[in-house]
């Protein structure tokens, strides 16, 4: 079973504007070690008092639910001060950050690869001699592999054979690719057979889950991932992608509990106000969402549309989004959701109803379609005797609302423009100056009602209730639309050709 470390509370942390406070930081905790992960890299050593008193929180918990092998930190070549600062919070692991390359040994430490090399063996030997484990980072040893492989193997000859758990093989600039992942790490594992080495993959070209595969196919016995892919600059790998591809692509066998990933995902969201992207696999909004009515169809007959990427599995729904692009059948899922029966007629008006208010918006939800179902349904007139052709509105800081309205009335066309107090008012009386100069009679609006569907959508359809009174008896006419004013002009329509026969 390949070793998952999760590093969203140190390197997720890194991520531009992303801070995480100490409650925060022990529910994710908490909230990672359900999830099933082995091992939680909770942040670095010597950040500040602050974080010293977040780190003993966590040690204490960890410690008394016997958790405390799972908790890392970072710490640095500091002449042990970072091993003090981890065993005085309570901790049991140093990931030890080493140079991996001659380019950084050279240029940042200004030092010979023979004075860090005999640094570092310091460092371990007074972390074992303090009780804490060694873990050792190769910063930028993909750098290091690909240019100046001599020096990391001279590292790792002097470092072999100390008290040192895992050796981590960072991508620190994310400049690996499948390939390049496959010869260097087979190279590590070849050379050094009987050592324990991760994989620490960044995100730079979008492969940090593609080399962690590979990664882990080559022979590595644990990666590293964030949540939700936070990091610096384009990230790391995302936990969710890198579980599903090993489950899925690789039959590797992980601790993960895939149904909670997406609980945990989304509370990393919100702590961290990283918005997930709609389209990010897994854990994405849209990604369980099928858009076009073809698709819905094949899923009617034998899962045609499917993939192993079951939504059921991570803790999601499979939806089926209405819009232009909608058939029956996805209509018809949405309905049966809804406990709604419709027979073919009324499914065949509903379709068509969905795809001229899809031209108009991107999405419609499960949430419009009730509203969509009513507007259809319960004011399904005949053909019409009138016909609103076009209107326009003009709306001035400092001056009264005014519409221009041009109507159809058995085959004639009338126009006229009047203003009013509201967008809507100005239509009424554009719209009646021309009914009184045909002498024809017009209703009273006795109550104007809209209704959005909930969640505060500034793209949700509106559906406009109209109750009218005229010649003695009381009526309603709904409109339906993206725009509140154009739903309304749809309910008058449908008002004035109800008066025609009344």
């Amino acid at each position: 079973m390949i070793e998952i470390m999760d590093t969203t509370l140190r390197d997720g942390e890194q991520t531009a504007t992303v801070s995480f406070s100490t409650q925060e930081k022990m529910s994710i905790t908490y909230l990672l070690v359900e999830l099933g992960v082995n091992r939680i890299e909770i942040t670095s050593a010597r950040v500040s008092e602050g974080e010293f008193e977040a780190v003993k929180k966590i040690a204490d918990w960890a410690r008394q639910t016997d958790n405390i092998d799972k908790i890392e930190i970072l710490g640095f070549i500091d002449k042990g001060q970072s091993v003090d600062w981890i065993k005085k919070a309570g901790c049991k692991t140093i990931n030890l950050l080493t140079k991996g390359s001659y380019k950084h040994v050279t240029e940042q430490l200004r030092k010979t690869p023979e004075q860090h090399l005999e640094d570092i063996k310091r460092e371990v030997l007074y972390a074992n001699e303090s009780g804490i484990t060694v873990n050792i980072y190769l910063e930028d040893w993909s750098n290091g592999i690909i240019h100046s492989e001599d020096y990391v193997y001279f590292l790792m000859d002097g470092l072999k054979d100390l008290p040192i758990k895992r050796f981590m093989l960072p991508d620190t600039l994310g400049i690996l690719n499948p390939h390049s992942t496959w010869r260097t790490c087979r190279r590590m594992i070849s050379r050094y057979p009987d050592l324990h080495f991760d994989f620490h993959a960044h995100n730079d070209y979008d492969l940090a889950v593609a080399n962690t595969m590979v990664a882990a196919e080559v022979g590595v016995k644990g990666i590293h991932t964030t949540m939700n892919g936070l990091g610096e600059r384009a990230g790391n790998a995302s936990l969710a992608s890198v579980i599903a591809v090993f489950h899925d692509q690789l039959n590797l066998k992980t601790s993960i509990k895939e149904e909670s990933i997406n609980m945990v995902s989304r509370m990393v969201e919100s702590y961290s106000g990283q918005v997930i992207s709609a389209n990010q696999p897994i854990v994405g909004e849209n990604v369980f969402t099928q858009c076009a009515g073809i698709h819905a169809d094949g899923d009617n007959k034998n899962n045609l549309y499917f993939n192993e990427l079951f939504p059921e599995r991570f803790g999601r729904i499979r939806e089926y989004a209405l819009g232009k692009l909608s058939g029956k059948a996805n209509i018809r899922k949405n309905i049966e959701a809804l406990g709604i029966d419709l027979d073919e007629p009324d499914m065949l008006k509903v379709t068509n109803r969905v795809t001229e208010l899809g031209d108009k918006k991107e999405i419609i939800t499960q949430d419009d379609l009730p509203y969509i179902i009513a507007d259809v349904l319960k004011n399904n007139e005949k053909e019409k005797r009138i016909k609103i052709l076009s209107f326009a509105f003009v709306l001035t800081k400092g001056l009264r609302p005014t519409a221009t309205v041009k109507i159809e009335i058995d085959g004639q066309e009338h126009e006229w423009t009047a203003p009013g107090d509201g967008q809507y008012h100005a239509f009424s009386k554009a719209l009646y100056k021309i009914y009184t100069r045909l002498n024809k009679p017009t209703p009273t609006l006795t109550n104007y009602t809209v209704y959005i569907p909930p969640g505060g959508r500034t793209d949700a359809l509106v559906q406009t209730v109209i109750t009218w009174e005229f010649k003695g008896k009381t009526f309603k006419t709904r409109g339906l639309d993206a725009d509140q004013t154009e739903a309304a002009v749809k309910a008058t329509e449908k008002m004035l050709n109800i008066i025609e026969d009344m």
